[in-house]
């Protein structure tokens, strides 16, 4: 690379998304994308547009977001995640809201969001009486008893490509409510109740509004036939409650066959 030819990077980032209003920019609120930025200039001097794998909402978790952005600087990747860790860590109240796991120089072609092959989203729900404490913006509490087995019987109903439209946000900006869901698991662990969902793209809460209506199922009061009949009716209005975003975690992106990445997770 010459310098006058930008050099493009890719960062692994995790964050707690309780106090942001999520990844995107917003006028009047702070959000994961323009605290990045901030640190990104005070490190390199530079004020490069960051992009990221998924956009997530305001109380989402990250725990692999991938996002890419070019440097007319080339840095040393160590000391780019070293650096933009120190001024993330002075940027933030708490000292750890987000946080640089990993960067690489990838190819020009590389897009965070674009060159995307599979998406992962996790979804915790703690499933006891007592009030929660260390997860409270970290889980969603849900008291009544939730039978697992039978909300992974249901979600199958929704593996592969159907019309979304009973599960899509009602400001969702896709062109089309067509997706393809690669995977989506329940499963029981302790007193959790963990939800797995694997797609190349997603629909604005289209995950929130699966759990929602899971969550009715797990409780007894619908069944397979129903979570077939809610996906049918293509209207959200049939559909479940949105679940709350602090259970909300994007996990990671996969990258396979694409130049200068490795295949495999992030």
């Amino acid at each position: 690379m010459t310098e006058d030819t930008p050099t493009r990077y890719k960062l692994v980032l995790e964050y707690d998304g309780t106090s942001f209003c999520g990844w995107q920019r917003q006028r009047d609120h702070p959000s994961v994308q323009e605290t990045l930025e901030n640190a990104l200039f005070a490190l390199t001097g530079e004020s490069p547009v960051v992009a990221a794998s998924g956009r997530t909402d305001s109380g989402v978790h990250a725990l692999g977001q991938v996002v890419s952005f070019d440097l007319l600087r080339s840095f040393p990747v160590y000391k780019l995640r070293d650096g933009l860790n120190f001024h993330l860590r002075r940027s933030s109240e708490d000292g750890a809201a987000i946080c640089v796991t990993a960067a690489a120089a990838v190819h020009p072609d590389f897009h965070a969001r674009f060159s995307a092959t599979q998406r992962e989203y996790l979804y915790r729900i703690v499933n006891r009486r007592a009030h929660l404490v260390f997860d409270r913006h970290r889980a969603w509490l849900v008291p009544q008893p939730l039978d697992a087995t039978a909300m992974h019987d249901a979600a199958q109903v929704l593996v592969g490509q159907h019309d979304f439209s009973s599960f899509r946000a009602a400001e969702c900006q896709a062109r089309s409510p067509v997706k393809t869901l690669d995977s989506l698991s329940v499963q029981r662990v302790g007193e959790e109740v963990i939800i797995e969902v694997k797609a190349r793209s997603f629909l604005h809460h289209q995950v929130r509004n699966i759990v929602g209506t899971l969550k009715t199922v797990g409780l007894g009061k619908w069944t397979v036939g129903d979570v077939k009949r809610v996906l049918a009716a293509r209207d959200r209005r049939a559909g479940g409650m949105t679940a709350p975003a602090a259970g909300l975690y994007f996990v990671q992106t996969r990258y396979d066959g694409v130049k200068g990445v490795p295949s495999g997770p992030k």
